[in-house]
C-alpha cells in the first residue's frame, strides 16, 4: 500500500469485481473506493447485486409513523467497526441508544426476570443467581461448581452446549443459555461451535479455569459492560445502506444482475459471467455471497461442494403494532426470550416502543417477534395470516390483548441463518487455503463464514479490503506501493 500522499502510480488498470450487494460486499466496496482516491490507486471497482437493491437483510419500513426494522435491527455499542463506518458516511449525529435493557425468560410456561451479570445466559455474579426462582436449589448449587470444576480436556472444537452443560449444568442451559443464544443463532446450541462462535469462552477457561472468574479478570463479551447499550440509527438501518450507496461512484453499482459462474481467464484474472450473456473481467474477485450458491459459482472446483453441507436456517420476523388500551398486562422490561421447555411459537419478542420510544407513535405499541430455529422452521412456511394468528396467541398468553393489530407486517428470510456446527473454523480455513493456492485473487467472505452478525459482516467487508490490494501489489508491473 501507498502511503499517505505517496507517488501517483500509472499504467493500466487493474479491475476487482465484487458480487454481492449486502452489509459485507458494500462495505468492502466503500473501502475500496476511498483507497483508491485517497491513493490514485489504477484500479476499478464493480460491485454487482442480483436483486434491485442493496443492503440484503437490512431493510426499515415506515408505516403509520412506525419504524420496523424487517432484518437486523441494532447492534451492541462495543462492536467499533460498524460506529466507524457510520461516522465516515456522514451519520454520527444519527446514533441513538437503547432504553436500558432488562429482558424476561419465558420457563416451563412461567416469567422470570433474567437474572443481572447474566452475559448472553452466562453467570458472571452469583448472587443473582442465588435469589432468582429460575433454577432450583440444585441447579444453583450445579452452576458455582464452576467454580471448581478443572479444565477441559484439549479438543480440536466442542459445541456451545457440551462446554457450558459441564461448566454450569443442565438447568443453566436450558433455562437461560439455549434460549438467548437460540434467539441470536437462530441454531442447536448442542451443535454449533465454540470455537468459532465463542472462542473467548474457550480461551477464559484455559486462562482462568473458571468462567466465572475469568469474566471479572477480562471481557468476554461486547455489551457485558453495565455502560453498553444497544445503537441503531433515528431513521433505521437502511439509511446507513442508503448512506453508503450515495458515497459509491455511481459506475460502480451494478444492480439487478446475477453472477452465473466464475471462470480462469486465458490472460489470466476470471471471467465473470452475468446472467444477460455478459461477462466481466476481473484480476481479483471478492465473493460475499451466502456459502450455498459458491458450489454453483466455482463448480469446476471440488473443494466448494462441502459448503452444500452446511444448514442455514430459515427465520422470520412478525412486526405487530396495538392501541395501548389493547394490552392489559404490560411489562416493565424490554422483551423476553422463551426456553424450549415451554409452549410458544415465538423464539423471542422485542418490545420496540419501550427499547426504542421514538419508533412508535404516542398512544401505540409496537411487539416485534421472532419466529423459527433449527428444528422448527415450518411455521416460516405458513400464511401471513397463520403466522399472525400463532404469534398473537403468544402474545395474548403473557398480556391479555383484547384487540386485533392495528397491522403486522411478516418478513420471511429463507436459508438466512448460517450455522457455524463443531468444525466451522477449520472447515472456513481449510477452504480458504484451497481458494488462496487455486484461484489466487477470489476472497471469500460474508455471513457464512467470518461472523454472523452487521458488525462482524461490516469488519469482513473492511478487512478484505487489504487483502486485495495485497494481492495486486504482487500482481504484473502495476505495483501498489
Amino acid at each position: 500500500m501507498p502511503k499517505e500522499g505517496g507517488p501517483l502510480v500509472t499504467g493500466k488498470k487493474q479491475k476487482i469485481v465484487i458480487i454481492g450487494g449486502g452489509m459485507t460486499g458494500i462495505t468492502s466496496a466503500f473501502y475500496l473506493q476511498d483507497k483508491i482516491k485517497k491513493h490514485q490507486l489504477p484500479i476499478e471497482v464493480k460491485l454487482i447485486e442480483a436483486s434491485r437493491s442493496l443492503g440484503g437483510k437490512i431493510q426499515t419500513i415506515n408505516k403509520d409513523d412506525f419504524l420496523i426494522e424487517r432484518g437486523p435491527s441494532s447492534f451492541l455499542e462495543g462492536k467499533k467497526g460498524i460506529t466507524k463506518l457510520i461516522e465516515k458516511v456522514g451519520l454520527k449525529d444519527q446514533l441513538i441508544r437503547s432504553e436500558r435493557e432488562k429482558l424476561y425468560v419465558i420457563s416451563n410456561e412461567k416469567l422470570y426476570s433474567i437474572p443481572e451479570g447474566a452475559m448472553i445466559g452466562i453467570p458472571t455474579q452469583l448472587k443473582p443467581f442465588i435469589f432468582t426462582g429460575l433454577f432450583s436449589f440444585f441447579g444453583k448449587l450445579r452452576a458455582s461448581a464452576d467454580l471448581i470444576i478443572p479444565r477441559s480436556k484439549e479438543k480440536s472444537d466442542i459445541s456451545i452446549g457440551e462446554f457450558f452443560r459441564r461448566r454450569f449444568g443442565d438447568e443453566v442451559v436450558e433455562n437461560l443459555i439455549e434460549p438467548l443464544l437460540s434467539g441470536i443463532y437462530a441454531g442447536d446450541i448442542d451443535q454449533l461451535s465454540l470455537k468459532s462462535i465463542f472462542p473467548q469462552f474457550y480461551d477464559a477457561e484455559k486462562k482462568y479455569r473458571s468462567i466465572i472468574l475469568g469474566s471479572k479478570n477480562t471481557t468476554l463479551y461486547p455489551g457485558e459492560n453495565v455502560s453498553d447499550r444497544f445503537l441503531t440509527l433515528r431513521n433505521g438501518l437502511q439509511s446507513l445502506v442508503e448512506a453508503i450507496e450515495e458515497k459509491l461512484d455511481a459506475d460502480i453499482v451494478l444492480k439487478g444482475h446475477r453472477v452465473e459462474k466464475v471462470e480462469k481467464s486465458f490472460n489470466g484474472g476470471y471471467e465473470v459471467l452475468l446472467n444477460n450473456g455478459e461477462s466481466l473481467f476481473a484480476d481479483s474477485v471478492i465473493s460475499a455471497l451466502p456459502h450455498y450458491l459458491l458450489p454453483n459459482l466455482f463448480s469446476e472446483y471440488p473443494f466448494f461442494e462441502p459448503l452444500n453441507n452446511i444448514p442455514a436456517t430459515s427465520v422470520a420476523t412478525v412486526a405487530m403494532a396495538f392501541s395501548k388500551n389493547a394490552v392489559r398486562n404490560t411489562l416493565e422490561g424490554t422483551g423476553f426470550v422463551v426456553a424450549r421447555n415451554s409452549d410458544y411459537t415465538i423464539n423471542s419478542c422485542t418490545f420496540t416502543h419501550k427499547k426504542w420510544p421514538d419508533f412508535t407513535p404516542d398512544g401505540k405499541v409496537l411487539f416485534h417477534s421472532y419466529i423459527g430455529r433449527a428444528g422448527d422452521e415450518t411455521v416460516v412456511d405458513l400464511s401471513d395470516a397463520e403466522i399472525e394468528q400463532i404469534v398473537l396467541a403468544d402474545l395474548h398468553k403473557l398480556m391479555e390483548i383484547t384487540e386485533k393489530p392495528d397491522f403486522t407486517i411478516v418478513s420471511r428470510w429463507k436459508k438466512a441463518m448460517p450455522q457455524y456446527t463443531i468444525g466451522h473454523k477449520e472447515r472456513t480455513r481449510q477452504l480458504k487455503e484451497e481458494v488462496n493456492k487455486s484461484l489466487p485473487g477470489i476472497f471469500i467472505v460474508g455471513s457464512s463464514f467470518d461472523g454472523i452478525g452487521l458488525p462482524d459482516c461490516i469488519d469482513q467487508g473492511e478487512s478484505v479490503v487489504e487483502d486485495v490490494l495485497h494481492f495486486l501489489n504482487l500482481k504484473g508491473d502495476n505495483r501498489i506501493s
